[in-house]
């Protein structure tokens, strides 16, 4: 494995953390219920998972999720089904339009409670999709030069993981400094709307797509 090529990973990794996806939206969401506090271990929750499957990939155990039919479609399901569910909260929260007035972020129970719920999404969101094990199990190795070995996946993986976090923590921070405007009842109505609307259509892509 040379370091051009792994350069030439981080490159291609770049661009494919800059797409927008479900994970983006459940941060995004996070983000403005909760504050940073919450976006960063929504952030974190979904990092953790890209580890876990990208550790699993390199150990070929997500080759096996991918051979084993039913289970890969009861984790796609999984997922289109979390998806729905945090779509239909989000549109559920914009029609009833009550939300609490910013209150930073402390650090009490509940606080703390809603930070490791924050986690918990994040982490659902992104090993529920079955799009990441494929990405790991057929992209990263086509990276690799004949002969690398199993430390080199794991390198390309974990780099992947590490890539997603800072661009999400960067994400969360740009929606932080922005909060208070954003939490304004007609513009948190229309945002929650158009992210449950979103996740809706992740799911429903999710679907309909033969991975």
């Amino acid at each position: 494995m040379s370091w051009s090529k792994y350069g030439e990973f981080l490159a291609f990794a770049v661009v494919l953390v800059l797409i927008p996806g479900a994970d983006f939206a459940v941060v995004t969401k996070n983000t403005l219920v909760g504050g940073h506090r919450r976006g960063r271990w929504t952030a974190l929750g979904v990092s953790s998972s890209n580890l876990v499957q990208g550790t699993a990939a390199a150990f070929g155990l997500s080759a096996l999720i991918v051979k084993v039919q039913p289970l890969f479609e009861a984790i796609k399901w999984a997922g289109v089904a979390y998806l729905a569910y945090l779509g239909v909260q989000a549109i559920r929260s914009a029609r009833r339009g009550e939300y609490a007035p910013l209150d930073g972020d402390g650090h009490d129970p509940a606080r703390t409670a809603q930070n490791v719920a924050g986690w918990r999404q994040g982490f659902l969101s992104n090993i529920t999709n079955p799009k990441v094990l494929v990405f790991y199990l057929a992209v990263l190795p086509q990276f690799l030069t004949p002969g690398a070995g199993l430390g080199w996946l794991l390198v390309l993986a974990w780099s992947h993981a590490v890539l997603s976090l800072a661009y999400l923590l960067v994400l969360v921070t740009g929606l932080h400094g922005a909060r208070r405007l954003l939490m304004r009842r007609k513009v948190r109505r229309a945002l929650d709307t158009t992210t449950g609307v979103v996740l809706l259509g992740f799911g429903a892509r999710l679907a309909t797509e033969h991975v």
